[in-house]
C-alpha cells in the first residue's frame, strides 16, 4: 500500500468494489423521448425539474427499442444505424416478410448493441390484430449474464399508433 494512503483519515478510505455498481458499465442515461423527472420536479415545488433518466437494465432496453425504431439514413452522422424496419412497413404479411424482419433485427442488434447477445429472435402474427408483427426478442446482458425478453410490435400496412 501506498505511504500517504496509510496517513488517510479511515473515513476517507473508500473500498471501490461497494462503492462502485458493477452494472454502471450498462449506463446511465436520458429518457427517450427527453422527458423531465416529474416526481424530482414535484419534490422541489417546480423550481428544479432535472431530466428524466434510465438507468442499467432498462437504459439496454431503451436502446433496443430506438435500434428497432430507427430507419437507415435517419441519423445523419450515422446512415448505417438502425434496423430499418420501415421499409417494410407496407409489405404483405408472409413468410418472406417475417424472415427478413427477424434478420434486419438480428443483425442491427448484433452491430449496434454490443452490450448483450441475441439469444432468439422470433417473428409472428399478432393474434387479434390484424398488420401487426409481434418481435419476441430474447437477449443477455453480457455484464450481468441475465436474460431478458422484449415483446416489440411492428406495424404493417400502416396501421397501429
Amino acid at each position: 500500500m501506498n505511504e500517504w494512503l496509510e496517513e488517510l483519515p479511515e473515513d476517507m478510505i473508500v473500498d471501490t468494489e461497494q462503492a462502485v455498481d458493477p452494472r454502471a458499465y450498462l449506463g446511465v442515461g436520458w429518457t427517450f423521448p427527453v422527458d423531465v423527472d416529474l416526481a424530482e420536479c414535484a419534490a422541489t415545488d417546480g423550481t428544479v425539474c432535472p431530466i428524466a433518466m434510465r438507468e442499467y437494465e432498462a437504459l439496454v432496453a431503451q436502446s433496443i427499442a430506438i435500434i428497432l425504431e430507427t430507419g437507415k439514413g435517419e441519423r445523419v452522422m450515422r446512415p448505417d444505424f438502425g434496423a430499418g424496419l420501415r421499409q417494410l412497413v407496407f409489405e404483405p404479411i408472409n413468410s418472406a416478410t417475417i424472415a427478413l424482419v427477424q434478420h434486419q433485427v438480428e443483425d442491427a442488434l448484433t452491430l449496434f448493441e454490443p452490450r448483450i447477445d441475441v439469444l432468439s429472435v422470433t417473428v409472428a402474427p399478432h393474434d387479434s390484430l390484424q398488420g401487426v408483427l409481434n418481435i419476441d426478442l430474447t437477449y443477455r446482458i453480457k455484464l450481468t449474464n441475465s436474460e431478458q425478453n422484449l415483446v416489440y410490435p411492428f406495424y404493417l400496412e400502416g396501421g397501429g399508433t
